[in-house]
């Protein structure tokens, strides 16, 4: 959402503007490491900062905490620009944490050459989550891993260890095709982005 200075102006209480630099590394580059490296091998390099992390892992601040053959856990720190209107981290990026760690879980059980895509993920949602929960800590294991398709589960816990989130996932699993295509950062989501 955009306002107007003028707006803004007129309007008391809102205190100073806050704002979070956020950088990242050619995702494409990454994408290209990724098809080339076994699932485990990748979030192994990515852990190791051998290889940058992606941009989402950027954008909300996660980091990998642990990783293993059918395992792994990342770690976020909620902070203000994540809130809702009602004062409370948006469900969506505790949904986000979940999804990346129900599908990065089963991508440690990929050979090179292989990906995955969500195709259903359902949320828990117990208990809210502010700036005062501290890190979340969410943990994505493998129930089974098939050959087309992967079923994982999570659960993200708050600083104190209480139980925020619980979710499962469905997982397609596919074998990525080669690509020339490069990202050249002018890409805003929308599909107006121009690649080469």
């Amino acid at each position: 959402m955009v306002h107007s200075d003028a707006r803004e102006a007129e309007v008391t209480g809102w205190g100073e503007p806050r704002s979070r630099l956020i950088s990242w590394h050619d995702p494409i580059a990454t994408q290209a490491a990724a098809a080339s490296m076994s699932g485990l091998s990748y979030w192994r390099a990515v852990s190791d900062g051998q290889l940058p992390p992606p941009p989402i892992g950027e954008l909300i601040q996660m980091r990998i905490a642990e990783v293993e053959n059918g395992r792994i856990a990342f770690s976020c720190t909620p902070d203000g620009s994540m809130y809702n209107p009602l004062g409370t981290v948006h469900g969506g990026t505790v949904c986000t944490l979940l999804d990346t760690v129900t599908g990065c879980a089963l991508h440690t059980t990929l050979a090179a050459g292989f990906g995955y895509t969500s195709v259903e993920i359902k949320v828990n949602y117990l208990k809210a989550v502010t700036v005062a929960s501290g890190p979340l800590t969410a943990v994505g294991t493998v129930v089974k891993a098939g050959a087309r398709i992967g079923f994982t589960e999570a659960k993200a816990t708050d600083a104190s260890g209480a139980l925020v989130a619980t979710a499962s996932s469905t997982l397609l699993i596919f074998e990525l095709p080669s690509r020339t295509t490069q990202y050249n950062g002018n890409g805003n989501g929308n599909g107006n982005g121009k690649h080469r």
